[in-house]
């Protein structure tokens, strides 16, 4: 089900007002830094990781049974930040085209928001059944 035409200029105006207040957090939305966002979230995942096994180890020499349940924790927690953070990001040749191309590159945005809309109602429709 599409969005109503109310529903529409509604998500336009929020969109236009958001690119006016602060257009380097709607570029960012848009996906044109995601590349690199998602590579510096998934350093940040792997750093955390090595700091998990580290209470791991530090756990197993010390007493402290806890210690190393916290560290398998950072570590299983760190795992999946990494590898949702990689499947997010762009291919080497899917370059996200920048923002500011006018009314097309915002219609894209539109129809990803539409798309997402769908996907959900399409997905409480068919799990609340």
């Amino acid at each position: 089900m599409p969005l109503s035409e109310h529903e529409q200029r509604m998500l336009e105006q929020m969109e236009r007002a958001l690119y006016a207040e602060d257009p380097k957090f709607a570029t960012a939305l848009e996906g044109s830094g995601l590349r690199t966002y998602t590579r510096r979230r998934v350093y940040q995942a792997v750093a955390g990781f090595l700091v998990g096994i580290a209470l791991l180890m530090a756990g197993m020499i010390a007493p402290w049974i806890w210690l190393s349940v916290v560290g398998f924790l950072v570590m299983l927690a760190c795992a999946v930040l990494a590898v949702t953070g990689w499947r997010k990001a762009p291919k080497r040749g899917e370059q996200p085209a920048a923002a500011g191309h006018g009314p097309r590159q915002r219609r894209s945005m539109m129809n990803r928001i539409e798309e997402r809309w769908q996907r959900r109602r399409d997905e409480q429709q068919g799990g609340g059944h």
